[in-house]
């Protein structure tokens, strides 16, 4: 039995599936609250991106708006920061906080920040993995062919070493975006707060997405009596 119909599958998911709903819960519930309060400064998610790029040398990246509710992310092949309406035209604390966080991004990719590096390298191979490895495990499984399966689970390794890799990119991204914040005067003490609360609870939706990963992995070998022994 696998996935759906395991008991095992949900016993080891359990955990980690209360993990994202709880870190999805707090990341909308932090944005929500301090999407209300506006910052001290005044400045729009926008304003803030375009000061922090401008004080790094970084005038010729872009700040644009994206479509979608926390779209927000760093495009470094056009060198954009596209920030999400609910931050690039507002000034509340939320988003000054998610706007400094991509502009963070942007920073380490002119920096050549090697766990960002190594995350873009990985790109392709984690996408294969991602797209193709379930089918191939699944289909090991249900033939009961060890090979496909190991074949699967190698490509599933893949997303899971690009999930861990993403963690210190994104705090490194979170931090840079606290201390520049605070250095250019773009936020109060009061302000502060807020911006950590946001960041923090940002973070931990991706600390659950790798323990998910993790945890999907470790089920796979289970089940393909690599680690364990078979059942």
């Amino acid at each position: 039995m696998f996935l759906g119909i395991d008991p095992l599958y949900w016993m080891m998911m359990a955990p980690v599936l209360l993990l994202s709903a709880f870190a999805s819960f707090r990341v909308k519930s932090a944005f929500n609250k301090y999407s209300k309060r506006a910052n001290r400064s005044g400045l729009t998610g926008a304003k803030v991106a375009e000061a922090i790029l401008r004080r790094n040398g970084l005038s010729h990246v872009e700040v644009k708006e994206a479509r979608g509710f926390l779209s927000d992310h760093y495009d470094p092949r056009k060198k954009v920061v596209k920030l999400s309406p609910n931050v690039f035209g507002s000034n509340s604390v939320a988003a000054v906080g998610v706007a400094a966080h991509e502009t963070g991004h942007a920073i380490q990719h002119d920096k050549a920040y090697g766990p960002l590096k190594l995350r873009n390298m990985m790109v392709p191979v984690a996408s294969i993995g991602s797209n193709l490895s379930w089918i191939i495990i699944v289909g090991g499984l249900f033939l009961d062919m060890l090979g496909l399966v190991k074949i699967g689970i190698a490509l599933f390794s893949a997303v899971v070493l690009f999930q861990l890799i993403t963690l210190p990119v994104e705090f490194n991204a979170s931090s840079r975006a606290k201390k520049m914040l605070q250095e250019y005067g773009l936020v109060s003490q009061e302000d502060v707060r807020g911006v950590n609360s946001v960041l923090s609870a940002a973070a931990m939706t991706y600390v659950a997405a790798a323990a998910s990963a993790i945890m999907t992995l470790l089920y796979f070998l289970i089940r393909a009596g690599i680690l364990g022994g078979d059942d």
